[in-house]
């Protein structure tokens, strides 16, 4: 197991993007509560590099309240959060300059054009224009705004299309780990079909992606690994690769989790 880094250590984010004896997320024992309603009652899981890992679980479980203790949006009262070997609550800058993040609604400046606001982005990053050009191209290739949208401004645009520019914003600086909370919402069906390949190519291409969705059917076709929450903990944890069969069967190990049968 890796030492926890201490905060006065010089961080290479580069090394740490690259050890590959350091997990890509390792959630360990995570306390939340929302005054006394307690949330998250030592949660535990981690996400292996180059893996698509799956949350899932019923409204109100935590799953969201999981993804905002990662990225730093919402604190927790005990237990360990950290993001390629970095504490989240320690080092909070690193850790966003190695996420890219999709929030279940998309969260853009909706007075800047599409183009205006993927380059704010990119230079919160420090990605050079050659990059950011280059990485532009690519995305819009596949999601498809095209350069009319892009020049129009964010508020005229709809749900779908600012999900588009989210999913745009959250790759355009070649982020090692992706984390996508309930990412297909208000996507049409061509969006939906690229967003799958998209997230398979780039778990092929060795990176991370951290996935929430109420689609367990989304989750049995693109996760290598799904835990299950129920109780502010994981109830179960699955392993597509040790048992391929439950992917069929992941719709019924869900009720079952939680007592119900499926409809």
């Amino acid at each position: 197991m890796m030492a926890k880094i201490k905060k006065s250590t010089i961080v290479d984010i580069d090394r740490l993007a690259d050890d590959l004896s350091v997990e890509a997320v390792a959630v360990h024992d995570v306390h939340k509560s929302y005054g006394s309603h307690e949330v998250l009652k030592g949660l535990d899981f981690t996400v292996h590099r180059g893996e698509i890992f799956g949350l899932l679980g019923k409204n109100g479980v935590g799953k969201s309240t999981t993804i905002d203790s990662i990225i730093g949006a919402k604190g927790y009262e005990s237990g360990s959060i950290e993001v390629f070997g970095l504490p989240v609550d320690e080092y909070p800058l690193e850790v966003k300059s190695l996420y890219g993040y999709v929030p279940s609604e998309p969260l853009l400046y909706e007075q800047m054009s599409g183009y205006e606001y993927l380059q704010f982005v990119a230079s919160a990053y420090g990605i050079s224009q050659e990059s950011f050009d280059k990485n532009l191209a690519f995305l819009d290739g596949k999601f498809e705004l095209g350069e009319e949208a892009l020049s129009r401004r964010i508020d005229g645009y709809s749900h779908g299309m600012k999900q588009k520019e989210g999913l745009i914003a959250s790759l355009i600086h070649n982020p090692k780990l992706w984390i996508l909370d309930e990412p297909t919402v208000g996507l049409d069906v061509m969006a939906y079909e690229t967003l799958l390949s998209m997230m398979k190519a780039y778990g092929e291409n060795g990176n991370t992606i951290l996935l929430t969705s109420h689609n367990i059917d989304l989750i049995a076709d693109v996760c290598d690994r799904v835990a299950i929450i129920d109780e502010g903990k994981v109830a179960t944890l699955i392993d597509f690769h040790k048992e391929p069969l439950k992917r069929k069967d992941l719709k019924l190990i869900f009720f079952r989790v939680y007592g119900e049968h499926p409809r």
